[in-house]
């Protein structure tokens, strides 16, 4: 019965495989520890409040309790509770007259407490393996709630120690449950956030697993049982069995003459004569000698000294067995909780109920040391359950409660993020007329959505040839290219780049500056590549709203993005940059064509695929651009043939017309701007602003007390921190919620694992929004190409670009 450290890491390795078989759905039927889910998912965060009724069923008692929870500032709680024996004919008798024991049992006590009048939620402890489907079946009370007895001393511990996230028993059974994380959980649906899982441990090595440890007195005393081969482990630790062990033991060295001069008593020869509280008396550090010879001595046997002192030892090896088998098994969940998180050294706290660990004198010391030495890596706290298991079932009630009324004002102000398909074709809708308005000469000036002729008015068929310089600005990076295109049969396009800064004082500077530092940047890429001297034809993508009278003729109607450059609106952006390579003196360059970047996107893939007659840009920005047939482009002279648009339909709902769907947050977002009133849609779709509202939602929550405990962190408090790349790494499927929690705490933000969920809940509605909005414009442009076309059915291409739609996961 003496386990090496080695034995008992082995123990534990075999403890965790079957943990993994318990939590797989094709390995559970074969598994001995059942790992059952308990549907309990968060444990207390001391915002709970309310009056709540137990009951406790477990044992030869049934107990039945009034918990009030209070949080005026403070979390506080107070329990009145009364016990009623379960005599031996209800236990054994049927279910029908156990519970309407039970029931009686309740109503006696609710009469007790003047409660008749109330409807109480209450939470059932339920000692016994059971295979749960949810939370809570109704009856006529409130039945919110039916946890195991490890499940409400957990919970009874996480409301004092938050770090509590095991739950163990050791008394007359042993068993333990832990919140696990639920993508592991393959018996339940979802993968966010953790669930309770009652393991069910005493069946560990009920399919042989143990045999080599289990001894001749372990078999015996199971061929004995009520419930042969089964609970094998259970039998080898808990108090149910400890003191049979002794006696089967204490039988054995007597009839071999090593004990009472070999002689055996009728008490000896009898089945459960020793139990649990003899074996702890005989243990206690000072009176166990003479407790052992008073005991011996009422089994009728004469113990000698050295009798006592063996039998006394017998107690110890026995006992110290079920302490060490137990540290092994907790050693295992503990491991599995660090590997869980992560985490090179767990900090935890272990909630502990049962008569074994109460009453033992020495249990509690030699768990705890065993625990340490088989892992080392993990700091645990102990903690005794005050208030037994059934306070737990009542806070699992008032966690539920609180979860319930959180769900409901979460859902509401996420509510107005959630777009019927009405509202989308309403948009859709909307978003035609628009761009109606913008072709039309008469409407073109009260349009929101600008639809600016480029005078691109063809796509690339394949013959393209030469070298070419490219400038890209459109954004905080600017990008010199040459590009090499090659026709024929073996037709290529290759590039070389360099990407330079673009300063915050410079897009924010004078027109001047801004374009002298382009130039710069041409200068040193010319230098790079070794062609300074080359004069090469250029084109220019500038991703801002331009109206243009020609291919190489471009007015800055205004600046968006972030970019502030003076004496540049109303100027032609061409004659700017010609102006800044002049100053400088050092090259010439051909200026061909300056082109938007949605322009841009779609001369790129349409050299890919002639289908392509869109261009996309879901980025920093929005915008879209399309051919559009010259006939319906009232603003520009001739009607033969085709044209490109830039619609810049950021501005699309500037006036008004999308009111009815923005938001208090959206409104927020657009106040705090540099251009309040414009580029409404943008604002609601595009990479630059999708950050600052979850921030803004993420505040109104925490106001709400429902995030991050009701802390606004000074971080969080910081316009533009929740950058867009958050919500894209926030939202991927790979990500499980403790790298949620990583990127959460580089905000500052400390947050529980429902916390995480939460964020992750807002970022989805925020991201998703954007997404539907994007396509319910772009729905209305390819319901344009397909009326323009006459065709009942479109086949078309759309070429897209774009931070957001490149790293957004979803």
């Amino acid at each position: 019965m003496r386990l090496s450290d080695d034995v008992l890491l082995d123990v534990m390795a075999r403890f965790q495989t079957e943990m993994v078989k318990g939590l797989g759905r094709d390995t559970n039927p074969t598994a001995t520890v059942k790992m059952l889910p308990s549907f309990v998912r968060s444990l207390p965060d001391g915002s709970e409040k309310g009056d709540f009724l137990a009951v406790d069923l477990g044992g030869s008692q049934f107990r039945a309790l009034e918990v009030k929870v209070f949080n005026d500032g403070k979390q506080s709680s107070q329990l009145e509770s009364k016990f009623y024996p379960t005599p031996k004919e209800v236990i054994q008798g049927s279910g029908a007259e156990l519970f309407s024991y039970v029931a009686d049992c309740l109503s006696d006590f609710m009469e007790s407490r003047n409660l008749k009048h109330k409807k109480l939620p209450l939470g059932f402890t339920f000692s016994f393996p059971c295979k749960q489907t949810k939370l809570e079946e109704d009856i006529d009370v409130d039945v919110l709630a039916m946890v195991n007895d490890t499940v409400g001393t957990m919970m009874t511990c996480g409301y004092d120690d938050p770090r509590c996230e095991i739950g163990l028993i050791i008394g007359t059974g042993t068993n333990a449950c832990y919140m696990e994380e639920m993508r592991h959980i393959d018996l339940v649906e979802g993968d966010e956030g953790r669930m309770c899982i009652n393991t069910e441990w005493g069946a560990f090595g009920d399919d042989g697993a143990l045999d080599d440890l289990r001894t001749e007195f372990d078999r015996e005393l199971d061929l004995g049982s009520l419930n042969p081969g089964k609970q094998l482990f259970e039998k080898m630790i808990s108090s149910l069995y400890l003191g049979e062990l002794v006696r089967l033991i204490l039988l054995k060295m007597t009839k071999e003459g090593l004990l009472f001069n070999g002689k055996v008593s009728a008490a000896l020869l009898t089945k459960g004569k020793i139990e649990m509280k003899h074996v702890s008396a005989m243990e206690k550090y000072k009176e166990g000698l003479s407790n052992t010879k008073e005991i011996l001595t009422e089994l009728n046997l004469f113990p000698s000294e050295d009798d006592c002192i063996a039998v006394q030892h017998v107690c110890t090896i026995v006992s110290f067995r079920s302490a060490n088998l137990c540290a092994a098994a907790l050693a295992a969940i503990l491991t599995r909780l660090r590997e869980n998180k992560k985490l090179l050294r767990l900090r935890t706290t272990v909630g502990i109920d049962g008569g074994l660990y109460k009453t033992h004198p020495q249990y509690p010391k030699r768990l705890h040391k065993v625990v340490r030495r088989l892992v080392p890596n993990c700091d645990v706290r102990f903690l005794l359950s005050q208030s037994g298991s059934s306070k737990g079932a009542a806070m699992v009630t008032a966690v539920a409660y609180r979860l319930a009324a959180q769900r409901k004002q979460i859902d509401a102000v996420l509510a107005p993020f959630l777009l019927s398909p009405e509202t989308l074709r309403d948009v859709k809708n909307k978003m035609r007329t628009e761009l109606e308005y913008g072709l039309k000469k008469e409407t073109q000036d009260r349009a929101t959505v600008k639809m600016l002729p480029t005078y691109v008015c063809g796509t690339p068929d394949g013959t393209e040839n030469g070298k070419y310089l490219a400038l890209d600005l459109g954004g905080t990076n600017f990008r010199v290219l040459l590009v090499k295109i090659k026709s024929g049969r073996r037709r290529s396009v290759r590039m070389y780049n360099k990407i330079f800064a673009i300063p915050l004082e410079i897009m924010q500077g004078t027109g001047e500056e801004l374009f002298d530092h382009i130039v710069q940047c041409i200068a040193d890429f010319l230098e790079y590549m070794g062609i300074t001297g080359t004069r090469l034809p250029l084109g220019f993508t500038f991703s801002f709203p331009c109206r243009q009278a020609s291919i190489d003729k471009g007015t800055l109607v205004g600046w968006t993005k972030g970019f502030k450059a003076t004496d540049c609106e109303g100027e032609d952006v061409v004659d700017m940059l010609r102006e800044a390579i002049r100053r400088r003196n050092e090259f010439d360059l051909d200026i061909v064509a300056v082109v938007n970047d949605t322009v841009g996107t779609m001369m790129t893939c349409g050299y890919e695929d002639p289908n392509c007659e869109i261009g996309l840009i879901a980025g920093t920005g929005s915008n879209v651009c399309y051919m559009e047939d010259m006939k319906n482009i009232e603003i520009v002279e001739g009607n033969e043939g085709r044209m490109c648009i830039n619609t810049e339909w950021g501005g699309f709902g500037d006036n008004g017309c999308i009111d009815n769907i923005r938001t208090k947050y959206d409104k927020e977002v657009d106040e705090g701007s540099l251009n309040a009133g414009k580029q409404r849609y943008e604002k609601m779709t595009s990479g630059m602003y999708l950050g600052e509202i979850v921030r803004q939602i993420l505040i109104d929550l925490t106001k709400q007390g429902l995030l991050f405990r009701g802390q606004i962190s000074e971080s969080l408090r910081k316009r533009g921190i929740f950058e867009t790349k958050f919500l894209s790494q926030i939202e991927s499927d790979r990500l499980a919620l403790l790298q949620v929690r990583r990127i959460l705490q580089q905000l500052g933000l400390d947050s529980t694992c429902e916390d995480s969920i939460i964020v992750k809940e807002v970022c989805g509605a925020v991201s998703r929004r954007a997404a539907q909005l994007c396509g319910a414009g772009l729905a209305a442009i390819v319901e344009k190409k397909r009326e323009n076309r006459g065709v009942e059915h479109l086949q078309i291409t759309v070429g897209v670009d774009g931070t957001l739609y490149k790293l957004h996961p979803q």
